[in-house]
C-alpha cells in the first residue's frame, strides 16, 4: 500500500504549480510588452487643422446651410451670395464676346460680292469718263492750229483728262482691295478683340461660380461667423471649418532621447478619456532646438533642449475621439527604432 499524502505535501505542490504558472505568465508579459529601457513616452497635445471659408467675391448673403457642429461632406454647398449682378454681368460679357466674333467673321470673309461688283462698276464708270475725257483733249488740240480753241480750252481739257485718268486709278485700287479682302494686321487685331472679349467673359463666369461656397473637405463646422442678408467682403470669414483629416499630435522630446526617434517611426496614442488606442506615426522632426538657454556652458543645461515633433495619426477621420487640443500620451517602441538604425547603418 502506497504511503499516505499529508496535507502539507499537498500544499507544497500548490505552490509548485502556481509559481510554475505565474513564470510562464510572467515570460509571455515580457514577450508582449517591450521592457522599460525600450519604451520612450511621449506628452502632446491634438493638433487639427482649421480652415477659414470665405467667398472670393463680395455681396449679399443669400443662404446659410449648416450650423456650428454640423458635420459637412467635401464639395457641399455651404453658403449663397446673391448671384444677379454677377448673372447680369456675364449676360454682358457674353454680349461683347457675340459682337466680336461677328466683327472678326466680317474680316475673315472680307466684302460681299455686291460691294465687289459695286467697285467693279465704279471702275467702268471712271474709265468711260477718262475715255470722253480724252477724246475732248484731243478734239481742243486739233482746233488750236486753227485758231477754233483758245489755249485755255486747251489746258482745260487736258486737266480734266488727268482728273479722270486719277479716278480710274482710284476705282480700281478699291476694286483691287475688294477683291483681296482685309488686310492680315486686321484680322490679327479682330482676333486680339476677341480674344480680350473671351477673357472677360471667363472672369464672369468664375466669379458667378464663386457666389457658392462649398466645402473643401470632410468636416465639422466650429464657428457660423454670417446670418442671410448680411453683406460681406471678399476674403470675409463665412465658416470656420474643423478638418477631419489629418490629425496631427504635437510634441516635445528631449535632447537626451532624440536619437532614440527618427521620421517614420510607429507609435501608440492614448488619452484620459477613453481606452482607446490609436496608431500613428512620426511625421517631422524640427531640426532646431527649442526653450534653448541664451548660453550653454554645462552638460546639464544641454540636457533642457528640447525638439517639436509632429506625429499623423492613421484613419483618424473614422473616430471622432481625438478633439484640438486634447492632450494625449505617446508611447515609442525604441528597441524597434534602435533595430532600424542599426540595419540602415
Amino acid at each position: 500500500m502506497s504511503p499516505q499524502k499529508t496535507p502539507t505535501h499537498k500544499v507544497r505542490w500548490i505552490v509548485i504549480v502556481l509559481a510554475v504558472l505565474a513564470a510562464g505568465a510572467a515570460w509571455l508579459w515580457t514577450q508582449r510588452t517591450p521592457p522599460d529601457h525600450d519604451l520612450l513616452r511621449l506628452y502632446g497635445n491634438v493638433d487639427i487643422r482649421e480652415v477659414q471659408l470665405a467667398f472670393r467675391q463680395p455681396g449679399r448673403v443669400a443662404q446659410m446651410t449648416f450650423d456650428e457642429g454640423d458635420t459637412v461632406s467635401a464639395g457641399a454647398r455651404m453658403a449663397l451670395l446673391d448671384a444677379q449682378p454677377y448673372r447680369d454681368a456675364l449676360a454682358a460679357t457674353e454680349a461683347s464676346v457675340q459682337v466680336a466674333q461677328a466683327e472678326l467673321n466680317r474680316l475673315r470673309r472680307g466684302l460681299r460680292p455686291q460691294e465687289i461688283a459695286q467697285a467693279q462698276a465704279a471702275v467702268n464708270q471712271a474709265s468711260a469718263a477718262a475715255r470722253d475725257a480724252e477724246r475732248n483733249y484731243r478734239r481742243q488740240s486739233g482746233l488750236l492750229a486753227s485758231g477754233a480753241s483758245s489755249q485755255r480750252t486747251v489746258d482745260a481739257a487736258r486737266a480734266a483728262r488727268d482728273q479722270a485718268v486719277a479716278v480710274v486709278k482710284a476705282a480700281e485700287a478699291a476694286l483691287s482691295q475688294a477683291e483681296e479682302g482685309f488686310r492680315s494686321e486686321d484680322i490679327a487685331a479682330g482676333e486680339a478683340k476677341l480674344a480680350v472679349a473671351s477673357a472677360s467673359r471667363a472672369q464672369a463666369a468664375t466669379a458667378l461660380a464663386d457666389t457658392e461656397l462649398t466645402a473643401p473637405s470632410n468636416g465639422t463646422v466650429i464657428a457660423r461667423v454670417r446670418e442671410p442678408g448680411s453683406m460681406v467682403a471678399n476674403q470675409s470669414t463665412v465658416y470656420s471649418l474643423s478638418l477631419d483629416a489629418p490629425v496631427y499630435v504635437r510634441a516635445y522630446v528631449g535632447e537626451p532621447d532624440l536619437g532614440r526617434i527618427a521620421p517614420g517611426t510607429h507609435v501608440r496614442v492614448r488619452n484620459d478619456s477613453s481606452d482607446k488606442v490609436y496608431q500613428g506615426q512620426i511625421g517631422f522632426i524640427s531640426p532646431r532646438a527649442e526653450f534653448t538657454p541664451k548660453t550653454v556652458e554645462t552638460t546639464d543645461l544641454r540636457t533642457d533642449l528640447v525638439y517639436r515633433l509632429r506625429i499623423v495619426i492613421d484613419n483618424a477621420d473614422a473616430d471622432t475621439g481625438l478633439r484640438q487640443g486634447m492632450p494625449v500620451t505617446i508611447e515609442v517602441d525604441t528597441g524597434t527604432v534602435a533595430g532600424t538604425h542599426e540595419k540602415g547603418s
